[in-house]
């Protein structure tokens, strides 16, 4: 079973998030950051293994898990993630901390990591390098893409059973395992109507008006002067291309650590993440 947590409710100005929090007067204050439309419960296996003598923190993004979604008429942005860390920290009292992202939760956490650098004591990428980014004339595709999306009203797909949830969780990602994806759904899903929905606000899935161009990520990444650490799935992100290889060198991290499974390699071999993230974190 995964440690006990306390669970919080925090203000992001107003709008509420949702946050456990595990031994606070801890020795090594480490928040996890996780990936795209999941929930902090992804991270529960890697918890298990984890010191006792550490204050952990979890989050869920908002719109995600168990945070609150956007009134009507709102959206989401990519800077609101880092609102979300930041007035975590601020809720919980803390200057500074260890943080730990997965795939979005990586990006956000590298984001959060540069612009804030006296906050952050170290930051751990689990398959997590960056933004799709791209060309500057990708602006003007993103704009449009956004508009478009903003015509869709959004749904909330039902499924008969939390089982038909997680198949359709591996659908969507092949590598995912089927205990994970249960595990995903079993915590990221909702009673209605005779079967569950996914709890994610349905928002999420249009796309941001705004991103990065690789320009700028680099940039982003380059500054960046805390540790950092990358694990890798086997089966994974590709960490060999050439896009890859610039973000690397700008980051000036060691080579990435190479763990056996998929993209959501924390929940395959939570243990080695875990003894990762000890021998890292100081």
């Amino acid at each position: 079973m995964p440690p006990s947590f306390e669970p919080h409710s925090l203000s992001a100005h107003g709008l509420a998030l949702h946050v456990r929090q595990r031994h606070p007067e801890g020795s090594r204050a480490v928040l996890f950051l996780h990936g795209w439309l999941d929930h902090s419960r992804s991270f529960d296996w890697v918890l298990e293994h984890l010191p006792d003598t550490w204050r952990l923190i979890l989050l869920d993004f908002r719109g995600m898990g168990r945070s609150a979604h956007v009134p009507p008429g709102g959206s989401y942005s990519f800077a609101d993630y880092l609102l979300d860390v930041e007035c975590t920290l601020d809720g919980l009292h803390l200057d500074k901390v260890h943080l730990v992202g997965h795939s979005l939760g990586g990006i956000v956490g590298a984001a959060y990591a540069a612009a804030r650098p006296a906050r952050v004591q170290s930051l751990t990428l689990i398959e997590s390098l960056g933004p799709l980014g791209g060309p500057p004339e990708g602006a003007l595709d993103r704009l449009r893409g956004f508009l478009e999306d903003a015509q869709r009203r959004p749904r909330r797909k039902h499924y008969a059973s939390v089982e038909e949830a997680a198949a359709r969780l591996r659908e969507n990602n092949p590598t995912l395992t089927e205990a994970a994806s249960l595990h995903l759904a079993r915590y990221g899903t909702e009673p209605l109507e005779g079967g569950v929905v996914f709890r994610f606000d349905p928002l999420h899935r249009r796309r941001f008006g705004h991103g990065f161009d690789e320009a700028q990520w680099l940039a982003i990444l380059g500054a960046i002067t805390c540790p950092v650490q990358l694990l890798h799935g086997s089966h994974g992100l590709s960490f060999e291309d050439p896009q890859t290889r610039a973000r690397l060198a700008a980051l000036r991290s060691p080579p990435p650590l190479t763990l056996s499974g998929g993209h959501h390699v924390h929940m395959e071999q939570p243990e080695a993440v875990a003894r990762a993230l000890e021998h890292f974190i100081r």
